[in-house]
């Protein structure tokens, strides 16, 4: 969340998207977590579907 945060107060596409990879790799990170301690596949849907929004807000600042 505060790598999103911070990406939004970039004002080069460049940075921005480097904070929103960062935050990609950080969520995907904390799906990895949850996966292996606590695995539940409603909780693991509902983070693909944010990864999936994540990814495109990548996309969407490659120029």
């Amino acid at each position: 969340m505060l790598n999103l945060a911070e990406g939004v107060g970039r004002e080069t596409r460049p940075d921005q998207r480097r904070f929103y990879s960062i935050a990609f790799g950080s969520l995907r990170e904390c799906q990895a977590i949850l996966d292996l301690s606590y695995p539940n596949t409603d909780t693991i849907e509902l983070l693909d579907k944010l990864a999936a929004h994540l990814y495109k807000l990548i996309q969407s600042r490659k120029g």
